[in-house]
């Protein structure tokens, strides 16, 4: 008897976990709409579930009619912009990701990209791939140029000066198209500020998934730097994100999914997309303490003067 109901009992708990596991990859719901349509200043349809006009239908049923699909190397570029092209509420940014540079000039023989092995392509191989950016820079419906910045995260000692000169790089090519500058920032706060300061900044510059606390808000607000704010603005250790929504000015807030990535609680760690923009923007205005439609209406406005549509 008790071999049995040990076997069951374990039986029940694989049945558990598994529902439980079953659950956490289940999108989360459909959020009440939002009264006032936003944008997503920043999202991945290449790396999500299901079809484009399954995600943006989904999205506009909850009152997010516009997403800025972001490009991450030349490929997601180019993908970015064409999708852009075929879809009226998309526009596109075109880059290579600031972990992208490192892995073009030196190579990836170790894997510590998580992203398959790659050999060295030198100095040669990475302007080849910036001129790609520029030229798809030049299609009117890219509207940015990023996500570009610095990632002391991920790219160790060697690899930073082939991110800061890519960064650099990035910078010249939003000026001359007159594009907005959408950076990546982690654990690089000092430094993108330098190079911005060194390079001068184009005149609409985004800083992506906000990540930076107080007073550096105050330094972006004092150069009318955009703050777009993500789903972990909503996680519990996350108190400096809110202290810097606190300070940031209506008029350079931003908010954005990154999706996949970085979901909002309560479904933190599940699929994120475009439709749960309105469970972070309602976050968002509670920490700010001012009206949702309040915030929809001036992060709306935002977005579209950021990025010029």
């Amino acid at each position: 008897m008790a071999a049995t109901a040990s076997n069951t009992s374990g039986k029940s708990g694989s049945a558990r976990n598994k529902a439980e596991k079953n659950d956490k990859d289940a999108p989360p719901p459909l959020p009440a709409p939002l009264n006032v349509p936003v944008a997503d200043s920043h999202t991945h349809l290449d790396m999500q579930s299901g079809s484009v006009e399954d995600a943006l239908a989904k999205a506009a049923s909850v009152g997010v009619t516009t997403v800025i699909q972001v490009g991450c190397d030349v490929a997601g570029s180019r993908w970015a912009a064409e999708t852009a092209a075929a879809h009226d509420s998309v526009w596109a940014t075109v880059a290579l990701h600031p972990n992208e540079a490192p892995r073009i000039v030196h190579g990836d023989p170790d894997g510590w990209s998580r992203q398959g092995a790659r050999p060295a392509g030198g100095d040669a191989a990475l302007d080849a791939a910036l001129a790609e950016i520029d030229a798809l820079a030049a299609l009117p419906h890219v509207r940015g140029v990023g996500e570009t910045g610095l990632d002391f995260f991920r790219t160790g000692p060697e690899g930073m000066a082939a991110q800061e000169y890519s960064f650099r790089r990035h910078i010249d090519i939003a000026k001359r198209h007159g594009k907005a500058l959408v950076i990546h920032d982690r654990d690089a706060h000092a430094d993108v500020l330098r190079v911005l300061d060194e390079e001068g900044a184009p005149d609409a510059v985004v800083f992506h998934c906000y990540s930076g606390d107080a007073e550096m808000a105050k330094v972006c607000a004092d150069n009318g730097y955009y703050m777009s704010f993500a789903g972990n603005v909503t996680f519990k250790n996350a108190q400096p994100l809110r202290d810097a929504l606190a300070v940031a000015p209506l008029d350079l807030i931003l908010v954005e999914t990154d999706a996949p990535f970085l979901t909002p609680a309560p479904y933190r760690g599940r699929p994120n997309a475009p439709y749960l923009i309105p469970v972070t923007l309602r976050a968002m205005a509670g920490f700010k303490e001012i009206g949702e439609d309040a915030l929809a209406t001036a992060v709306a406005a935002n977005t579209a003067r950021a990025f010029g549509y």
